[in-house]
């Protein structure tokens, strides 16, 4: 199986917290790059030619700022390269405010079968601090005409511990949202990222930044984070994985590829890819990645390779990312996988880890290995010990 990433730079305005590769750009540069794009997928067809592909995820940036008829040619292109399975999953992020009821019924019959809604919270003045584009009005405007045409995978992605946001707020939005039915659910914590302009606002400190704008207190946070798990557990949304909840079925399988390190391709400006245990990023320059496939050598290559950061990945390594990256998932990770791939029991490797992570309480020890709910509070410091 192979899960294929379709990176979309492009974005209305960089919100204050995001440090994606994603920018601003003209309707020419947008038109420009679709082209190279499709390029890409066709002269790398050959090298998965034994794959069948089983997810797609238009992700960015956002995809949806690209005309329906782009989306349309995308997925006609890779359906002409790649051989796919009978059902796979098909997702694309949209931010409200940049697609209307017409290019969600284009991306319907196009084939995509599920929509990821960026809204972060339903309260204006929160969306207001974050700088995004839209409002809570056209978020809701937004989902409704998802459903109307005739979707029925959907997700929402949340964001807690913003500026200024109590518990309380917090937990209206999510209600707010939960009420619609959506599908899935990603409920996740503001992160402050170096380089972003809220790194520069509450990097350190709330120093200089209004009291009422400063970032909630640790407790604050923790009650946050349960309110998420208790309110949507009670309406039939199980945590699947650290920060994603959904109605059984529903999961994201795209996303759970990545956690299970399945083979996965991307493609478009630094797309990351994983496939056989060999990770690389392509270039993260616009001219550069355009430049390559604008013009193709007589065999039909890039005239210029964008892969870069390329790593071989060890058995360390390969054991390392099962561990920590398996671990976010609610199931766990099996002892039984870990011995068939890596042909070492995971006691030889690991057994004084998890012995000491388990007197800790923050994992069980089974069949499978799982995070207890302390361990998820705490899951940067249980994975960081499955580092050699």
């Amino acid at each position: 199986m192979l899960s294929v990433y379709i990176h979309i730079p492009f974005c209305i305005r960089k919100c204050l917290y995001c440090d994606f590769l994603s920018f601003p750009a003209e309707e020419s540069t947008i038109e420009a790059y679709v082209e190279p794009l499709l390029e890409e997928i066709e002269t790398e067809s050959p090298k998965y030619a034994a794959y069948r592909v089983d997810t797609v995820f238009f992700g960015g940036g956002t995809p949806s700022v690209l005309k329906a008829g782009h989306i349309e040619h995308i997925l006609s292109k890779l359906r002409n390269c790649y051989k796919f399975t009978e059902d796979p999953e098909i997702t694309i992020e949209v931010n409200p405010g940049t697609a209307d009821r017409q290019k969600f019924e284009k991306y319907k019959n196009a084939g995509v079968n599920r929509i990821s809604i960026g809204t972060q919270s339903v309260h204006d003045k929160e969306l207001k601090v974050l700088g995004r584009i839209h409002n809570a009005s056209e978020f809701f405007e937004t989902y409704r005409m998802v459903r109307e045409a005739g979707f029925d995978n959907v997700n929402v992605d949340l964001m807690s511990a913003l500026p200024g946001q109590k518990a309380e707020e917090y937990g209206a939005t999510l209600r707010t949202v939960m009420d619609l039915k959506p599908e899935h659910i990603s409920a996740y914590s503001l992160i402050i990222e170096e380089g972003t302009p809220f790194f520069d606002m509450y990097g350190t400190d709330c120093s200089g930044t209004e009291q009422s704008l400063c970032l909630p207190t640790e407790e604050e946070e923790r009650l946050m984070y349960e309110e998420t798990g208790k309110v949507l557990s009670k309406e039939g949304y199980y945590r699947y994985e650290i920060s994603n909840y959904s109605l059984k079925g529903k999961e994201c399988r795209h996303n759970i590829a990545y956690w299970k390190r399945y083979n996965y391709v991307g493609f478009g400006l630094g797309a990351a890819s994983m496939v056989e245990n060999v990770r690389w990023r392509n270039t993260a320059e616009l001219q550069e990645y355009l430049n390559a496939f604008r013009e193709l050598k007589p065999n039909g290559k890039a005239l210029k390779n964008i892969k870069e950061e390329i790593q071989h990945l060890n058995l360390n390594e390969q054991m390392e990312e099962f561990m920590f990256l398996g671990l976010r998932l609610t199931e766990g990770v099996s002892r039984a996988e870990f011995l068939k791939m890596f042909c070492i029991d995971m006691e030889e490797v690991y057994g004084t880890v998890l012995k000491e992570l388990s007197e800790k309480g923050l994992i069980e020890c089974s069949e499978r290995i799982k995070l207890t709910q302390y361990g998820r509070d705490v899951s940067n410091y249980v994975m960081s010990h499955f580092l050699f």
